[in-house]
């Protein structure tokens, strides 16, 4: 990517730091497009003096979105919300948002286009979320048929909103809950004529986390793929995990022991209603449509060891950056 300009939008959040870490190593100048460039100026240094350059540039302001793609080789959009909030809907952030970049950026003639969408993008999904990512993707190929589309799990990593959250959780409650649809039943043995109760079934939804240092290395090797044009990855980790391993690991990694429920769907429908009113919810309805589905590879397209990336276990990472919720510990914000 030596001499490329490259515009990253979204590059202030949990993935695009990481994405312009690695392009500025590479030796692209990176134009980095956000809503606050006096917020984002600690982006700089991951690159020599003027090699990252943070511009103003507005979802909703053609003109700006127009400006930060001129003369770029090459455009990522990481721009996603995980909740809506005020003006920030699913539908003008991804779908409208993602489709203006499309357009600029096939009017500008950029070389590369990189669209990050979900893995659960499904335009016949319950949730709005889900349709929309999937409305989202369809708008930006119908402007840019060359873009490449990555549809990645669960993000995880030091600042992630995964691991983190319910980290957090156990540290406030010391409890976690697991919603299942399949427990609450009971388990009889005629062979030593046994009765049991199977409260956690499957273990709720299964999900395959990605670390965010193998998405971002999977933005940059699309850039350095020319038959990877117009093509759709699903980058996920190595292997599924549901729930309830999720809970447990969380459990390890802060030690300390929360008590982990298992709970009905229609609990988690209740606290979502109510809780989604907060500034930041930690849960939302649209979020509870989301989890009633496994969150995994369909198997139907390419992922990261098509890419060359060996997926990064969530065991191996986590422990490090969750430590901040042990008891004592002291808590700090992580950039990188």
């Amino acid at each position: 990517m030596s001499g490329c300009v490259v515009t990253v939008f979204g590059a202030s959040g949990f993935i695009g730091r990481q994405v312009v870490q690695r392009l500025a190593a590479s030796g692209a100048t990176v134009r980095a497009a956000v809503r606050d460039p006096i917020g984002a100026a600690f982006l700089k240094p991951m690159g020599e003096v003027g090699q990252v350059i943070p511009i103003k540039a507005d979802l909703r302001d053609k003109a700006a979105i127009a400006r930060a793609v001129e003369g770029a080789s090459a455009v990522i959009n990481l721009v996603g919300i995980l909740y809506e909030s005020g003006g920030a809907k699913f539908e003008t952030i991804h779908v409208e948002g993602a489709k203006r970049i499309a357009q600029a950026a096939k009017a500008a003639g950029v070389q590369s286009l990189v669209h990050v969408s979900a893995l659960g993008a499904d335009a016949n999904s319950p949730s709005a979320y889900a349709r929309s990512k999937a409305k989202g993707e369809a708008e930006v190929l119908a402007q840019f048929p060359d873009a490449v589309i990555m549809r990645p799990s669960v993000v995880f990593g030091p600042d992630d909103d995964f691991f983190n959250r319910f980290a957090n959780l156990a540290r406030l409650t010391r409890m976690l809950p697991v919603f299942v649809s399949d427990g609450f039943r009971p388990k009889f043995s005629l062979q030593d004529l046994s009765f049991d109760f199977d409260l956690f079934g499957s273990g709720g939804a299964a999900f395959q986390p990605v670390y965010v240092g193998d998405l971002a290395d999977a933005i940059l090797a699309v850039l350095n793929k020319p038959d990877a044009k117009g093509g759709t990855f699903e980058i996920a980790g190595p292997r599924p995990i549901r729930m309830k391993e999720v809970m447990e690991m969380v459990a390890t990694a802060i030690k300390r022991s929360p008590a982990i429920l298992p709970l009905p769907p229609f609990v988690g429908k209740i606290q979502a209603f109510f809780l989604q009113f907060l500034p930041k919810p930690p849960l939302t309805p649209d979020q509870m449509k989301l989890l009633a589905r496994d969150n995994v590879p369909s198997g139907k397209h390419p992922g990261l060891k098509e890419l060359g990336i060996r997926p990064t276990a969530p065991e191996a990472i986590i422990p490090a950056y969750l430590t901040r919720h042990q008891p004592g510990a002291r808590r700090s914000a992580h950039h990188i």
